[in-house]
């Protein structure tokens, strides 16, 4: 919009966030996860005319079928148009190194039928997407992309910028360790709660997020305080001692950990997909090892505001950009031919 340009949104709810001078349509068919006949996109394609057609955090795939006939960018932040199961980790409890094939998959799944229903959902999602320009967020999801046959060319690194965190922020509670994120399985939360009561410490585990793992983590001794604004949560990891993150799924990125380094808040993490990509310092331990966690938490030690390269708003936008260009030649190119 900086640049004078007009910006329409469809969306599958109304949540109340869209900036105001961008047009809003809501097609419910966008929050479909399964095949889902998407009315509504073609009318205001027809009467907008769009350029580029940016496609964020779509699984329906009838959705993404339509995008690709428009030369659409998506950007792809999760592990479902390539796992059809939980994001790289094996029902065995390993990290999963193959591509998506029927014969690795299937051993993920106990009902012989959902595996085949979810796999081929997964499969024409793949199948979609790779017709289109993709963003992902870490060159852990280019990797995984490309293993699973999207053009290398295709796919642009785009990793996600700290924003509306309040680096004023005064400390709000006690010393603690803290772990940010949805309470589930994938994102590690019971593995949190183990690594902080082998750590030794005597702090109190905060747990900033909401999930089905909620109560078993209070049960746990853990302070949940479910989600919070970007005003409170900055004071949060102010008050922290050490982030946690032990992501059981192949992290995309790991925002969370970005977020509190830019405040100055250490993280304790595992080697988890993308996370190496930002974390470079001590704190990263093996993936899957919970005495490395907890040591890592008594390790800890509070450093200067992180400023990553690579990780600021106006190369990343300028990067951004480049995709979009490339991709309107490649629309007109097409059109024309």
């Amino acid at each position: 919009m900086e640049a004078g340009h007009d910006v329409r949104l469809a969306v599958g709810r109304d949540e109340g966030h869209v900036p105001p001078p961008c047009a809003l349509d809501v097609v419910p068919a966008l929050a479909s996860r399964a095949h889902a006949e998407a009315r509504g996109l073609d009318a205001i394609a027809s009467a907008f005319a769009p350029d580029v057609v940016h496609v964020h955090t779509v699984m329906n795939p009838a959705v993404l079928e339509w995008a690709a006939a428009r030369c659409a960018v998506i950007t792809v932040q999760d592990h479902r148009c390539f796992c059809p199961t939980r994001g790289k980790w094996t029902a065995a409890g390993s990290v999963c190194a193959e591509p998506m094939r029927p014969e690795v998959c299937a051993a993920c799944f106990d009902d012989e039928a959902y595996f085949r229903e979810v796999y081929a959902l997964t499969a024409v999602r793949l199948s979609a997407i790779r017709k289109m320009s993709l963003v992902v967020l870490s060159h852990y999801m280019k990797k995984e992309l490309v293993d699973a046959g999207v053009a290398e060319d295709r796919v642009t690194v785009v990793p996600p910028f700290v924003h509306g965190l309040d680096s004023e922020a005064r400390p709000d509670g006690p010393s603690c360790v803290l772990f940010v994120g949805r309470l589930t399985a994938t994102k590690g939360a019971m593995e949190a709660v183990e690594a902080w009561r082998h750590s030794g410490l005597d702090l109190p585990l905060v747990v900033a997020g909401a999930g089905p793992l909620r109560a078993a983590m209070e049960d746990s001794g853990a302070h949940v305080l479910g989600w919070l604004n970007h005003r409170r949560l900055s004071a949060v990891y102010k008050s922290a001692r050490v982030l946690v993150m032990p992501s059981r799924w192949q992290e995309p990125f790991g925002i969370a950990g970005l977020e509190a380094l830019t405040l100055g808040t250490p993280v304790a993490a595992w080697r988890s997909g993308g996370v190496a990509e930002w974390h470079t310092g001590e704190g990263l331990v093996p993936w899957g090892d919970v005495p490395a966690l907890a040591a890592a938490l008594r390790n800890a030690r509070a450093a200067g505001p992180a400023r990553p390269f690579g990780f600021d708003r106006e190369s990343l936008m300028d990067r951004l950009a480049g995709v979009y260009e490339k991709t309107g030649t490649f629309c007109a190119v097409k059109s024309n031919s």
